[in-house]
């Protein structure tokens, strides 16, 4: 979904500061606070076993979208390919670039929160929370805009690192902030999965 909503561009004013942002984060900072819950209530490997999933169900959909953009169009189409296409078909690299930051920032968050909670013997969810997402959050950041507009020294198109570190800040920046309204959430979560019985402590 995040893919698909990405090819538009809103803008947020935070502080004072105007921030252009994909869309596509709407959906994919829920799953911070959604991970949390489960590894909160059930466990860091149900949380693994949920992040895999995702990365599964990112890959088949990828795959479902690149065969129905590649498909050659009827006369009777009522898209016509200047339509369909911009908002279908992302570039390969940016569909791996997502795949690999999804995964290596959820399964860290997912270790960092389950860590955590061991360390604190189970309490001060907020803090647990914001601090493996703000972790996972900087590792999505910054794993995606380098794998998808990184020039690697010549290797490949894109943007020397300077450049891409100015487009990640203020989105990892928006990403933070996210995550600290996502508390609420989160313990809403909890308290839903734990069927209303978790305390704030």
């Amino acid at each position: 979904m995040s893919n698909v909503l990405g090819s538009k561009i809103a803008v947020l004013n935070l502080l004072g500061i105007n921030i252009d942002f994909s869309v596509g984060l709407i959906p994919f900072f829920l799953t911070f606070f959604i991970l949390d819950a489960l590894n909160e209530v059930y466990g860091r490997e149900k949380a693994r076993e949920t992040i895999w999933l995702g990365v599964l169900v990112l890959i088949f959909v990828s795959a479902i979208t690149w065969i129905a953009v590649s498909l050659p169009y009827a006369a009777r189409s009522w898209l016509s390919p200047e339509q369909f296409n911009p908002v279908f078909s992302a570039s390969l690299r940016i569909i791996i670039a997502s795949i690999i930051a999804f995964s290596l920032a959820d399964l860290n968050d997912a270790l960092v929160f389950s860590k955590l909670r061991e360390k604190l013997k189970g309490k001060m969810l907020w803090l647990r929370s914001n601090v493996s997402n703000f972790i996972g959050q900087t590792i999505d950041t910054f794993a995606f805009m380098f794998l998808a507009f990184f020039n690697f020294f010549g290797l490949l198109g894109g943007y020397d690192a300077a450049y891409v570190i100015t487009l990640a800040l203020p989105y990892l920046a928006l990403k933070l902030v996210l995550s600290l309204v996502n508390t609420p959430f989160v313990y809403a979560a909890v308290s839903w999965l734990k069927g209303g019985k978790v305390q704030v402590k």
